[in-house]
């Protein structure tokens, strides 16, 4: 950031005085990120430079600008606005901050991180202190959308401002900031206090009454010049619109190499050239990949080992990695876009995988069942007390758990009936304390009391308990984390209990029983979990679920 910081500095002081003043506007609009994504509608911000035009501002409009057009463009916008009267900037597509510093990244930027960010970003710090020069008529239009995820020490969000005096900020979600750019802020003598239909939230300087755009100017009737017909050269661009290729725009270029549009085109091939896998990004766009496809994608990648770092219908740089893994293992051209064919054979890929995974998870259920059967014939099919705690230290989620809980519950009740009153009011008041100390005090003075083995137990699980509660507590936090529905609680239940896991009543309310059939799968498939569900559980169910459906 300390770039355009010191570049605008230095531009605003060096500037030559101007004759007369003039507006200032900036407008950077990015739709399409190279390696971010896209950013619906942010692009039609610039559709407003036009009319600022129109109305006397002197205007820098960039659309899906790199670095360096971005870093032109602001230094010819801070020449300008070093004694503008009016200044106006407007910034859509996505934004970072790390609290205390926001910026807004150019189109070539790539995953932001804490020290790499400057060297593709704008700060908006910077251009609030160039929009400081005209205090009262400055407005600063900020258009983001709520974006998932985090970032060390950044966050793919705006952050708090720390806003001049004078200085007007309205922020909103992209598609508003769009429409209220080209419909209510260019509007000439427009009260903007006053607001208007779009979700729009005003900060800063914002007094009862804020007019910020001039009368539209009277144009001096110019003598007539003779009418010439352009419709040829429209025709033309319109065609090479619509093609959208760097031999249509050159066919154009020749054709008119002083044409209306040659600006444009020339940018546009550029934006081409410069853009890597541009027709692999094309093809895969058409498919119109809605959301939910997106994320079958990524299971499937998932599923296949390849790390997507999440879940959530975003094809992002993590998802992207992973699809140009998945390409050079596969022999294809390492573009990070899919083809039909491409998802075709990675859904084949996945399925057959997943039912693999599945065969295997019931091979070792199978044999964990028996060994555990076997355990339990050995021990706690004796019924006597050191058997079944025997079995329960090896299997405390054993097919003979609940059985072997009872029973010593059983004994436990026969003991306290056979206990002396005292030594029972004892162990009460241990039990009910349930602490290490509280048992400890039981044993000292009952070394030899009817409970000795419940207490030394008890002890054993606390201390156990205690020792693994970050684990727990993580495993806690990784399951609200995907915030769950009922109805993918009940999904899970299901299939825990399809599977042969034992889950309880199947009604979306992971109790202790399901928490067990959790801890039962999860060792099964050799998944950390310690009973609650993430991600990799949560995948591999759903990848068990489609390959049963499948079959």
């Amino acid at each position: 950031m300390r770039r355009f910081m010191m570049m605008t500095t230095a531009v605003i002081g060096l500037a030559a005085p101007a004759v007369w003043a003039e507006d200032a506007a900036l407008i950077l609009g990015n739709d399409s990120y190279e390696r971010l994504g896209r950013v619906d509608r942010a692009g039609q911000v610039v559709d407003a430079a036009d009319e600022l035009r129109a109305l006397g501002f002197d205007v820098q409009a960039l659309r899906n600008g790199r670095m360096d057009a971005a870093v032109d463009a602001l230094t010819e916008f801070a020449d300008v606005a070093e004694t503008a009267d009016r200044i106006v900037v407007v910034l859509a597509g996505r934004f970072v901050t790390d609290g205390g510093q926001t910026w807004f990244l150019t189109s070539d930027a790539d995953d932001p991180s804490y020290f790499g960010t400057p060297q593709t970003a704008v700060s908006v710090e910077s251009v609030l202190q160039v929009l400081a020069q005209a205090p009262g008529q400055a407005v600063l239009m900020l258009g983001n959308d709520a974006v998932t995820g985090t970032m060390p020490y950044l966050s793919p969000s705006i952050g708090e401002l720390d806003i001049p005096q004078g200085v007007t900020v309205l922020r909103g979600p992209v598609r508003d900031v769009a429409g209220y750019a080209t419909d209510i802020l260019v509007r000439p003598q427009y009260d903007l206090a006053t607001g208007g239909d779009y979700n729009i939230t005003a900060l800063g300087y914002m007094p009862d009454t804020l007019v910020v755009m001039p009368m539209r100017p009277t144009a001096v009737p110019a003598p007539a010049a003779p009418e010439t017909d352009n419709s040829a050269e429209v025709a033309m661009w319109e065609g090479a619109r619509a093609l959208d290729t760097v031999v249509a725009y050159r066919s154009y270029l020749r054709q008119y190499p002083n044409g209306e549009y040659r600006a444009d085109a020339e940018n546009l091939i550029a934006e081409i050239v410069n853009e890597p896998n541009r027709d692999a990004r094309l093809a895969e766009e058409s498919l119109s990949l809605s959301r939910d496809a997106r994320r079958e994608i990524q299971r499937d990648l998932s599923i296949l080992d390849y790390n997507t770092r999440g879940i959530d219908g975003i094809f992002g740089s993590g998802t992207r990695s992973a699809i140009t893994n998945w390409q050079q293992e596969n022999g294809f051209s390492q573009t990070s876009y899919l083809t039909t064919d491409q998802i075709a054979r990675l859904d084949a890929q996945a399925a057959r995988r997943a039912a693999e995974l599945e065969a295997e998870a019931e091979r070792r259920r199978q044999e964990a069942e028996a060994l555990d059967n076997t355990y339990w014939q050995e021990t706690g099919a004796k019924g006597d007390e050191p058997g079944l705690r025997a079995y329960l230290d090896r299997y405390p989620d054993g097919i003979f758990a609940e059985v072997a809980t009872e029973r010593l519950e059983a004994i436990e009740a026969e003991k306290r009936r056979a206990a002396a009153a005292e030594e029972a009011a004892a162990w009460d008041r241990a039990s009910n304390a349930n602490t290490v100390g509280a048992y400890q005090d039981y044993l000292s003075v009952y070394p030899e009391g009817q409970f000795v083995g419940e207490a030394q137990a008890a002890i054993a699980e606390l201390t156990q308990e205690e020792q693994i509660a970050p684990e727990v507590e993580a495993a806690q936090a990784a399951e609200a984390n995907l915030a769950l529905n009922a109805l993918t609680r009940r999904l899970v239940e299901l299939r825990l209990q399809q599977t042969g896991f034992e889950p309880g009543a199947v009604d979306g309310n992971f109790d202790e029983d399901t928490r067990r059939a959790i801890r039962r799968y999860q060792a099964n498939a050799e998944i950390d979990g310690m009973g609650y569900l993430n991600e990799a559980t949560l995948v591999r169910l759903l990848a068990d679920a489609v390959n049963d459906i499948a079959q």
